[in-house]
């Protein structure tokens, strides 16, 4: 019997360090955020694991979407370190373009982009082990390293991919590989 796990993955809604084009740290949703997941009518998630990021604006999100969700560490947003609250217009350039280019790097102190996508595909391992439907809200970089992830894709990549707030990602797992569904 071939097992299946379909997992839709809730960017968070708008907060003002998203529309200021700031580094995040643990901010709410802005008035436009709040809006934006009121306003969604979107697919039930009946019989479906409900997961959520530890960051408010995550759990916000949740929240107003009528989830009861779990929170789950392994969801937590990329963590920029120093850079948190900044706008890249503030961190030395030298720095963003090391990071952007070497998705080794956390010139910032904080996690890069191959410590984010391993922890994000030691989260897609524990779900495929439950085998059943998920929702999980959490942040761009989650999404972006579970896709990059999931297709096995360059780390590189992981910039080439925008998440939209609220937007909705589906991955599929089928015989131990997942696959992405738009």
């Amino acid at each position: 019997m071939t097992r299946v796990v379909r997992l839709t993955l809730v960017s968070h809604a708008m907060t003002d360090a998203v529309a200021a084009a700031r580094f995040p740290g643990d901010e709410p949703l802005n008035d436009m955020g709040r809006r934006q997941a009121e306003a969604f009518s979107g697919e039930t998630c009946l019989g479906a694991k409900r997961f959520t990021a530890p960051e408010r604006r995550a759990q916000q999100t949740a929240e107003l979407l009528g989830l009861d969700a779990t929170v789950d560490p392994l969801l937590a947003d990329l963590n920029c370190g120093r850079w948190r609250g900044k706008r890249l217009r503030d961190v030395p350039p030298g720095d963003v373009t090391a990071w952007l280019a070497d998705p080794t790097r956390a010139p910032h102190g904080g996690e890069s982009i191959t410590e984010l996508i391993q922890r994000v595909a030691r989260w897609l391992d524990l779900l495929a082990e439950s085998a059943v439907p998920a929702v999980a809200v959490t942040h761009p970089a989650v999404t972006r390293a579970a896709i990059v992830h999931a297709l096995g894709a360059p780390r590189k990549s992981f910039w080439r991919i925008d998440v939209a707030p609220m937007s909705h990602t589906g991955l599929h797992l089928r015989d131990g590989r997942w696959s992405l569904r738009l």
